[in-house]
């Protein structure tokens, strides 16, 4: 799961944190190789023409593909770097969201009065989570897909009523 709790909930202790992030697939050690073995791969044919004037017109093509490769998996990954962090203490429940590219967004409210609530249809997810205390409610774990947001809930729920 792409989500990690300080302790296992349900929680007998007053204080725990729980750490979001969105899931991947290729990391990036796999990343190295995967680019390395389209290089490969794409430079293979590249050595038929070695030496001939036939080079120079499909190397820029060759390095056109690459680059755009590498530029689109690198913008999936940096627009993937996000990371919330639910921290609950005795007292208060503290949301932080870091996001990618933009400021960093938090949300605190009285722990006793948060509740958790799923919304199965009509959110911009499929079984979209919030989290309503205070005057805000907030979302939680949205780039989560649908099975991981409802394993969180039922994770959540338990752990807002210890």
């Amino acid at each position: 799961m792409p989500y990690e709790w300080s302790s296992p909930p349900p929680h007998d202790q007053p204080q725990w944190s729980l750490s979001l992030w969105p899931y991947r697939s290729l990391l990036r050690r796999d990343f190295v190789l995967f680019m390395g073995g389209t290089a490969t791969l794409i430079a293979l044919p590249l050595l038929v023409v070695l030496g001939s004037a036939v080079l120079w017109g499909l190397l820029p093509f060759f390095i056109l593909a690459f680059s755009g490769l590498w530029f689109a998996l690198n913008a999936s990954y940096r627009r993937g770097a996000v990371l919330e962090e639910l921290t609950v203490d005795d007292q208060t429940a503290h949301l932080t969201r870091h996001n990618p590219r933009g400021p960093r967004q938090d949300w605190e409210a009285n722990r006793y009065w948060v509740s958790v609530h799923l919304h199965p249809k009509g959110g911009p997810v499929e079984n979209y989570i919030t989290l309503r205390g205070g005057d805000r409610e907030v979302e939680i774990g949205s780039f989560l897909d649908a099975s991981e947001r409802l394993a969180l809930y039922d994770d959540l729920k338990r752990a807002m009523r210890g």
